[in-house]
């Protein structure tokens, strides 16, 4: 299998921020105010140093996030207002993208080796997806793998493990697409790769990690 070299990334950035009222009251979560920008911005910018194109969904407040890409120079910007946070696969012109991508949330606060999560997908055999973990941390939120060396047979809020999901994946619509009956529901999306042994997770997990779910969240990033 030839090496396959990952030049696209997509953020998540259509939900409602609703546990980070009223902060996301007038504004999208993604453009909550962090250092000299936004949330959104800070990892368009850490994005920049390694991926040749960023694309974004927006939902809630779109014009305004969509306005905040433009001046940010983002490459496409694909509205999921009311949609499922995986329909952009199935429907947009991701749909016919064969190769894979980096899929990211806009509330990740990360420091992260992007090559090194590349050559760990191909080492791994380029599965339909890979998500990327870390060790859970206090006060946050996650998804818990359970896994049989790096194939995942289990994710659980209850059943705790030594690692939980970032946020982080990679995947390749095109494969999925023909492999995965339709979901617009990325909880639905990985208990059906799962079932076909196509759910992975990286060996590679991030220098630091945060995510701003809540006011509380946002409170001890602005501390970090």
């Amino acid at each position: 299998m030839s090496y396959k070299k990952i030049d696209d990334a997509f953020i998540m950035a259509a939900g409602r921020g609703i546990r980070l009222m009223p902060l996301t009251k007038k504004i999208p979560k993604g453009m909550v105010k962090y250092k000299q920008s936004s949330l959104i911005v800070n990892g368009i910018n850490r994005l920049r140093k390694y991926i040749k194109n960023i694309h974004i969904s927006v939902g809630y407040k779109g014009p305004i996030l969509a306005k905040h890409l433009i001046e940010n120079k983002v490459n496409t910007i694909i509205n999921t207002n009311e949609k499922g946070n995986a329909w952009w696969i199935f429907n947009s012109i991701f749909r016919e993208i064969n190769k894979p991508i980096f899929v990211l949330t806009c509330d990740n606060v990360t420091q992260i080796d992007f090559k090194k999560i590349e050559k760990d997908y191909n080492k791994l055999g380029c599965p339909m997806c890979m998500i990327v973990p870390t060790k859970p941390q206090f006060g946050l939120d996650g998804d818990y793998i359970s896994r049989n060396k790096n194939v995942v047979y289990k994710l659980s809020r209850k059943i705790k493990t030594d690692i939980y999901c970032t946020g982080i994946q990679v995947l390749n619509p095109k494969d999925i697409i023909k492999n995965i009956k339709y979901t617009d529901d990325f909880n639905v999306l990985w208990k059906r790769l799962i079932k076909i042994n196509q759910l992975y997770v990286s060996n590679v997990m991030p220098k630091k990690w945060f995510t701003v779910d809540n006011l509380e969240n946002y409170k001890n990033l602005q501390n970090l």
